[in-house]
């Protein structure tokens, strides 16, 4: 459940104690474990790291107003370093999001209302309540209405008007002919994306036959692991590959085992940083949306130009419906990265039920040595097959993903000219 709450949003914020934010693990291992569920996998573009209770100041040595208020901004300013330190040192969480897109803030509710000894603004609210709004701004969802209902009205003024049908039909042709032009440009841009992550998923497969044995013993025989991991074992079987470690109050808390991840990891470090330069969580750019963003028509530019007066309403309907094109385009390119990033592991999964039946049917005398020999077995007889398969279902997704932008910016496109361009004012459907 949490994993498609962070899948499907924007930014995350992690909130925790200023006194303890770069020393807690808790915190810090929320950030591990659901990194790739946020970047790649998800849509998430920013993290906000917020330290709370910035305020005490008993350890200040100088007990005046200034004094008081230089010695909270140097704890906080320290405690901002710190935190950015830590976070430096993730490996796998700077696979997915830069230090641009980790920011941290110290905030004090108490100052925020009293301003004892800081103003508002060195409270850092303001820019937490600042991007909040920025967030629940409807203006951009307004402006998109607002344009669509133009170029509507644009196109039944447009076809309302009599005569220019030379001109109409001239620039129909140009448009057809650019249309044909920016599909070819995206259409390329989109081809060598998927050569290059082709190239990279080869690699991944031949690291993963080779080490995939490897890392299913540090699975189902860490060290340190007694005759009692059988019930560890048997729940990871029983839950299709992942074991969630049941703790109370009194137990330290015991790290979540995921067979499949641990499996499908090579793969997936093949392709992160083609991944994450393919698809950025910055809508407006990488080779799908970047490219999509500057497919054009150009029909903002001819309808400035006189020589096109007679069609400037049309120009204008078919410039609001490119616009809308690209949006949904981009919503859906949004949505279905999350898919073709996650069916690694949904795969290998799959290329591992029979093990995973098998072994939990175990029972009996050495049962934690017969059900690791089981999936040893398994793994060595399906690795030459396991991840080959694995490469070829997300490429299958590229090329659909592909196939279907480019399928629909086409036939779009081409029925708007039409309806503005090759239809009569009688013509317009109601």
């Amino acid at each position: 459940m949490w994993k498609t709450v962070v899948g499907s949003c924007s930014t995350i914020w992690i909130v925790t104690d200023i006194n303890r934010a770069a020393s807690d693990k808790e915190a810090w291992d929320i950030l591990k474990d659901a990194c790739s569920y946020m970047g790649n996998g998800g849509q998430c573009n920013q993290i906000h790291f917020i330290c709370t209770k910035s305020d005490p100041h008993q350890d200040a040595e100088d007990d005046s107003r200034t004094g008081i208020h230089d010695f909270i901004l140097k704890r906080n300013r320290q405690a901002k370093k710190e935190v950015m330190k830590e976070f430096n040192q993730l490996k796998e969480v700077k696979k997915h999001f830069s230090e641009e897109s980790f920011k941290v803030f110290t905030v004090s509710s108490v100052e925020f209302l009293n301003q004892e000894y800081l103003n508002q603004e060195e409270t850092e609210i303001p820019k937490l309540q600042e991007f909040l709004q920025e967030l629940n701004d409807c203006h951009k969802e307004t402006l998109n209405y607002v344009s669509g209902a133009r170029g509507i009205l644009s196109l039944i003024q447009g076809a309302s008007r009599r005569g220019g049908s030379e001109i109409k039909k001239d620039v129909c042709t140009i448009l057809e002919e650019k249309m044909t032009d920016e599909l070819e440009k995206v259409h390329k841009q989109m081809e060598e994306t998927y050569q290059a992550f082709e190239k990279c998923l080869s690699d991944g497969v031949e690291k993963s036959e080779s080490y995939c044995e490897k890392a299913l013993e540090s699975v189902i025989n860490p060290r340190g692991s007694g005759s009692g991991f059988h019930m560890t074992l048997r729940s990871l079987v029983t839950h299709n590959g992942i074991y969630k470690a049941k703790t109370n109050k009194n137990q330290k808390k015991r790290k979540q085992k995921n067979l499949n991840m641990a499996l499908s990891s090579y793969l997936t470090e093949s392709i992160d940083e083609k991944f994450k330069e393919t698809f950025p969580n910055e809508i407006n750019c990488g080779p799908f949306n970047g490219k999509l963003n500057s497919f054009s028509l150009d029909t903002k530019r001819m309808k400035m130009d006189p020589e096109y007066e007679d069609v400037e309403l049309q120009l204008e309907f078919l410039n609001a419906e490119e616009i809308k094109m690209k949006k949904k385009l981009i919503k859906i390119i949004r949505d279905r990265k999350k898919k073709i990033y996650s069916s690694l592991m949904t795969t290998v999964e799959e290329s591992m039920q029979k093990c995973y039946d098998d072994a939990k049917g175990i029972r009996g005398p050495d049962l934690l040595n017969n059900m690791r020999e089981t999936m040893r077995k398994h793994v060595h007889d399906s690795k030459n097959i396991m991840f080959k398969n694995a490469k070829k279902v997300m490429l299958n997704q590229l090329r659909e993903l592909r196939d279907d932008i480019l399928k629909d910016l086409k036939e779009t496109m081409q029925e708007s000219i039409e309806l503005s361009l090759k239809t009569d004012g009688y013509s317009i459907p109601g």
